[in-house]
């Protein structure tokens, strides 16, 4: 007996394809789902990445607002970039509100 697959996407990926859309026309490319491997595990992931010249900007999507986890991850992807110049962001899918975070 075989089991289907279920494709449905969750809540946070809804969020993060709305967010996508949003700022896509800012950069000059942008990335969803960005993971960070260990030897063993991931380590990160990193929900949205815009890229615009040699700026970075992270985004962190939470289904609600959580700023302090939200900030604890985007300094941590911060590092995991290199430390590259660029912005913070937390996006909050419920109300729909894009905050800055940090500028770095």
């Amino acid at each position: 007996m075989c089991s289907k697959v279920s494709a449905r996407r969750t809540k946070h990926d809804q969020y993060v394809e709305e967010l996508k859309g949003r700022v896509s026309k800012k950069y000059d490319s942008v990335s969803s789902h960005v993971k960070f491997r260990g030897k063993k595990r991931d380590i990160a992931e990193i929900d949205l990445i815009g890229k615009r010249g040699k700026e970075v900007d992270i985004y962190e999507v939470k289904c609600s607002y959580r700023v302090v986890k939200a900030r604890k991850q985007l300094k941590r992807a911060h590092r995991l970039l290199g430390n590259k110049r660029g912005h913070l962001y937390l996006y909050c899918g419920s109300s729909g509100v894009l905050h800055l975070l940090a500028n770095v």
